[in-house]
């Protein structure tokens, strides 16, 4: 991961010292899929792509099985951790990758969080919410990384709420919403502090 690559990214500070450390053994424990993802000519503009489909299958899949809708998601998830080893490991990373797999994320977010506020599973109000403050955190945090003054920590609450929702279909419904507002607390200070130290660099 280059310095320049990390110029498009949305991560803070800590998340990519964390990767930058870990990534060796990453790419190590990896290396026998993705030599066979690079067999079968799967790119990782492609794996972006079907991990973004995957992602989106979930909005009709929650209408008619909650079960199939958590499966998409996962896959969305796994695939999304593939492309960017994928990219490195046949030596394509660039920026523009970065910025698509993190639009694709976003995309994802937006389209699972409106699926749930129209099936009543979270209110309007912090589901709203939560798509406007995560957009701007994300946002937020390419512009301080452009200007190389990255976030020093963030909060990924996508991961999260995505596997929340086990919770909330089988053991706590109701649950989500609150947990929803607890990060919304949470990627709204991260919009503020955002937006001061982007105000006071330009």
């Amino acid at each position: 991961m280059t310095t320049d690559e990390l110029k498009a990214d949305c991560y803070s500070a800590g998340e990519r010292d964390w990767m930058l450390a870990t990534q060796r053994w990453r790419e190590q424990a990896l290396a026998p899929l993705l030599r066979s993802l690079v067999r079968v000519q799967v790119t990782p503009n492609g794996l972006t792509l079907l991990s973004l489909l995957a992602g989106l299958a979930f909005c009709p899949l929650w209408l008619v099985s909650r079960p199939a809708a958590m499966v998409a998601l996962l896959v969305h998830v796994l695939l999304d951790g593939l492309d960017g080893p994928l990219a490195r490991f046949t030596n394509v990373a660039s920026r523009r990758g970065s910025f698509t797999d993190s639009m694709a994320d976003q995309i994802v977010v937006t389209g699972v969080t409106i699926t749930l506020m129209a099936t009543g599973v979270v209110g309007i109000v912090p589901g709203g919410a939560y798509v406007f403050l995560y957009t701007l955190v994300v946002a937020f945090a390419m512009i301080r990384n452009a200007l190389a003054v990255p976030y020093s920590w963030l909060v990924r609450p996508r991961f999260i709420m995505y596997g929340w929702l086990l919770v909330e279909t089988y053991a706590w419904p109701g649950s989500l919403e609150w947990l929803l507002w607890t990060f919304n607390v949470l990627l709204a200070w991260k919009v503020l502090t955002g937006f001061r130290k982007i105000r006071s660099k330009i």
